[in-house]
């Protein structure tokens, strides 16, 4: 599994693209009355999510295994007066929560995985800390993208405060990718520091997936992709799930 550490400090920056408030409409359209109703963020990185979901009235706990991801989720809810509980923990690993009415897995957070058996792991944990009738939320990779779209590298990106290169290859695993990224970025000096990040990524068809939630449980299974409700195609780049215990 993949964690972050010196790439905590930028992820916030490269992810300005993602429309969270989309996904946080997602969820409020199955709870319309989120007051009160407990929400796990799990893979919760800088806590942009969580803190929205805080806001929307949710009662949230967030949960992400790199300790650097935790730092800055913290430095965000202390400036933001949110009181939201964070736990250092793999996904797979999940335990001491109960009761839980919604649990959240974004933005592919999931496809750090790299063992099968993780994914079943998490799925299973997940649906033992859920309340029956609680919500699972999750996206993931397409294959497409994981096969192709990220085959298509190097990418590269500038703006006045950083630089990255990105490079990409197929990994051993079916569907999987590495990601290895060098990264340029400035400091209060103006001089530029350099550090990189080796990254794992591995996803798994739509049939797969769907496998794996009634297996563990999960009923009433809905699938859509690139952040809206159409069905995913051939061509689809990120896939999402919902699922009911």
């Amino acid at each position: 599994m993949s964690s972050y550490t010196e790439f905590a400090r930028v992820y916030d920056e490269l992810m300005t693209d993602i429309p969270y408030d989309l996904y946080v409409e997602k969820v409020l359209e199955a709870c319309k009355q989120p007051d009160g109703k407990s929400l796990l963020d799990i893979g919760c990185g800088t806590g942009v999510l969580s803190s929205k979901f805080a806001d929307a009235g949710f009662d949230v706990q967030a949960v992400d295994l790199s300790e650097e991801m935790l730092s800055m989720a913290q430095q965000r809810f202390a400036k933001n007066q949110q009181q939201i509980p964070l736990f250092c923990m793999s996904m797979s690993e999940l335990n001491g929560f109960e009761e839980i009415d919604v649990a959240v897995i974004a933005i592919d957070s999931l496809n750090y995985l790299s063992e099968k058996q993780e994914v079943i792991d998490t799925f299973s944990a997940v649906y033992s800390s859920l309340k029956k009738g609680g919500h699972l939320f999750f996206d993931v990779h397409s294959l497409f993208k994981m096969d192709e779209l990220f085959l298509d590298g190097p990418f590269t990106y500038e703006n006045e405060n950083q630089a990255y290169i990105w490079h990409t290859e197929a990994g051993e695993y079916p569907h999987s990718v590495h990601h290895d990224l060098t990264f340029f970025v400035k400091t209060e000096s103006g001089m530029y520091e350099r550090f990189e990040e080796h990254h794992v990524q591995r996803t798994y068809s739509v049939q797969q997936y769907v496998t794996w939630l009634k297996e563990q449980g999960f009923t009433s299974i809905h699938i859509g992709a690139d952040w809206s409700n159409q069905s995913p195609t051939e061509t689809s780049e990120r896939v999402f799930f919902h699922a009911i215990k």
